[in-house]
């Protein structure tokens, strides 16, 4: 199943479209969903009148910026303020026939994440405000509840980086100030689970309840549900932070960027053994697994920045364009939440076999 079915209009089998002279003939859009900013890729016929003239491209009534254009190609920048509708190119002397697209409503604003954001068994998204190194931020963490409602849940917390839920609906959350794991109740109440992560960044529960640890200068760490430390794996250090997810098989995923922009996604087995499962995404960040066996990453890829879906055969292509998304997770709704750096999003799916987050319904 893909994340976004390919834009066709269906034509009856007896039926033979004749084409409308001098109407623009959209042909395909990429990727078919994004966020305000995001750039997609518009190919077809007789995009511009003559040739020369630069269309208008509309979501809904909305102008897009258009970024290029010539008879058979555009590039446009969704707009600020667009919605999930129709996309149609206007050429002046005719209107193309419109092509569904799929945009992100921005849930809340003036945020910084620097991973994946959790979602709780209700459905209820959390997300941090993690300030640069150092700096102690009036809220650490953010929830917004099931009606886009925004709540303070965490203060006090330095640089909160990592958000998992366990099986029991407790919040755990790694500050890469302290090289710690806060586990925290529904109700705000923290205590520390666990200390000398050295730059803990991304975490992630595997089948057991083993909670894994990022620490960015070069080690995997697995705490076991005694609190028991062990180094599991050792990987080249990041410039920004690891960060984790797991499949169905018990096969861990990492991301780390560096400072090149041909990166690998490594993947891990139960014994710790390094493989590189994809290589060739720029700084690619948080990440998670769909139950098909596709991997969807925030990265980059061939330059054009979004969230990447990665097929078991290595296939790679952009199914989400936005810049700056640094993390995703799936919720109860059969949307994605998306966070970039300064804000917080949720755009539709068409997603089947979800890993849906454990534990109960969070109060």
């Amino acid at each position: 199943m893909t994340l976004w079915k390919k834009a066709t209009r269906p034509v009856h089998p007896m039926q033979k479209l004749e084409p409308v002279p001098g109407k623009p003939i959209i042909k395909e859009v990429t990727p078919l969903a994004a966020i305000a900013g995001g750039e997609l890729f518009i190919r077809g016929s007789s995009l511009t009148a003559n040739g020369r003239v630069r269309p208008l491209v509309r979501f809904g009534d909305r102008p897009a910026s258009l970024l290029m254009s010539s008879s058979d190609r555009l590039v446009v920048r969704v707009p600020e303020g667009a919605v999930s509708g129709e996309l149609t190119v206007d050429t002046g002397s005719a209107v193309s026939s419109p092509i569904a697209i799929s945009v992100g409503v921005c849930l809340a604003e003036n945020l910084h994440p620097v991973a994946n954001p959790a979602v709780d068994a209700a459905g209820n998204v959390f997300t941090t405000f993690s300030g640069s190194r150092g700096q102690k931020t009036p809220v650490s963490v953010y929830k917004v509840d099931r009606e886009g409602q925004v709540h303070p849940f965490l203060s006090g917390l330095m640089n909160p980086t990592g958000l998992a839920f366990d099986h029991d609906g407790l919040l755990y959350i790694s500050s890469r100030m302290e090289g710690r794991i806060y586990q925290v109740t529904p109700h705000g109440d923290s205590m520390t689970y666990a200390e000398g992560m050295g730059i803990a960044t991304g975490i992630a529960f595997d089948k057991e309840e083993n909670l894994y640890v990022g620490d960015r200068s070069g080690t995997i760490f697995k705490i076991n549900r005694e609190r028991q430390i062990f180094v599991f794996a050792t990987l080249e250090p990041s410039v920004a932070a690891y960060h984790l997810a797991f499949s169905p098989d018990g096969l861990l995923y990492v991301t780390g960027p560096t400072t090149s922009s041909f990166d690998h996604i490594y993947r891990i087995s139960p014994a710790g053994e390094v493989s590189s499962f994809y290589r060739g995404l720029g700084r690619p960040q948080g990440l998670l697994y769909d139950g098909q066996g596709n991997v969807y990453v925030a990265a980059s890829l061939g330059g054009r920045r979004g969230v990447v879906r990665i097929t078991p055969e290595g296939k790679a292509d952009l199914v989400i364009s936005g810049q700056s998304i640094v993390g995703l997770a799936f919720t109860p709704r059969h949307t994605l939440a998306l966070a970039s750096n300064a804000a917080l999003y949720e755009i539709k799916t068409q997603i089947e076999g979800v890993q849906l987050p454990a534990g109960r319904e969070a109060d």
